[in-house]
């Protein structure tokens, strides 16, 4: 993997927001003001914007709150949380890792280059401006005892938000969070196991909480960040509550199922009691949402006749 050493050292000292010269970081760094130019490209690869000003050098927009890992792993005694500067994929690392892996282990990245969301879609995900965790899971009952498992992830980060201060986020079947009826964060849960063997499971969030800007390309419906509500959330302290509250939950699912989650799941629900339409394919199926089952399929009514449906190829959207 390409050396990052250098770009990780200009954003720790351009994180402060304060203009630096390129002959100033050229001293610090030992090298010419070229090569500083060369990797403020890299920055900006990565999704930073850094203004340039003719003599007065690079700054960033605002300060950035880096992530501390001495901090997080200083308030997270079990397990294992490794905090990664550039990354492939959260969940890709864990992936790689299975063999050597506990339940509850973590991994959380400032920037991924191949960040994934559901049915292979890309995850944008700027250096800096939000967060990137995955966990790890292992359910000794199977790959069947996991259907449900993204409804319970969900609720878990809501209720972690809520507490945060970011009263109104919600729930959205099957596996995103909303705000203000516009997608906050969404989440990736990838299975191995056979039947009759344990499921190995690996959850992944990406939390939208400042970034600026996204191509219309790569994300293709409406979405909102927290900052976007006058909401600063210390992501060093989102992380750990995060760790904590889901390696809880985890432990409540594996020995209940999903039954105890669903007055929790009723609460938050984004479009309990709304007309949705299901997207299968080609096909449209409009009705009524009605929360969901024990099996975590979505209840639909049509035409007063409640049915429940389950996810795979399954979009959910609010009707106006």
């Amino acid at each position: 993997m390409k050396d990052n050493t250098v770009p990780l050292t200009l954003i720790g000292i351009l994180s402060d927001g304060e203009f630096h010269s390129g002959e100033q970081l050229g001293e610090q760094l030992g090298m010419s003001r070229a090569a500083i130019n060369k990797h403020i490209q890299t920055l900006r690869d990565w999704g930073i914007d850094v203004f340039t000003v003719p003599g007065k050098g690079y700054s960033l927009p605002e300060p950035i709150q880096l992530l501390d890992e001495a901090f997080i792993l200083s308030q997270i005694s079990e397990g294992t949380v490794n905090v990664l500067p550039v990354i492939d994929s959260t969940n890709q690392y864990l992936l790689e890792r299975l063999d050597t892996l506990q339940s509850g282990d973590a991994c959380i990245a400032e920037y991924q280059q191949a960040g994934r969301g559901r049915r292979g879609r890309q995850w944008f995900s700027p250096f800096g401006t939000n967060l990137y965790l995955s966990m790890y899971w292992r359910l000794e009952q199977g790959p069947a005892a996991a259907i449900g498992l993204s409804l319970v992830i969900g609720i878990v980060i809501a209720e972690v938000l809520q507490q945060l201060g970011a009263r109104d986020v919600r729930v959205k079947w099957p596996n995103d969070l909303y705000l203000n009826d516009r997608k906050l964060a969404g989440i990736l849960v990838e299975l191995t196991g056979k039947t009759g063997d344990a499921a190995q499971i690996v959850m992944g969030a990406g939390i939208n909480l400042a970034m600026k800007s996204v191509a219309s390309d790569i994300v293709n419906q409406g979405w909102i960040n927290l900052q976007q509500i006058g909401l600063d959330i210390d992501r060093n302290q989102l992380s750990i509550s995060l760790i904590k509250e889901l390696r809880l939950a985890l432990m409540h699912f594996e020995k209940e199922g999903l039954t105890p989650f669903l007055p929790r799941w009723k609460q938050l629900d984004n479009y309990i009691d709304r007309p949705v339409k299901l997207i299968i394919g080609e096909r449209e199926v409009y009705g009524i949402a009605r929360g969901i089952n024990e099996q975590g399929g979505l209840l639909l009514e049509q035409d007063g006749v409640t049915k429940a449906w389950v996810g795979g190829e399954i979009s959910l959207r609010g009707v106006n």
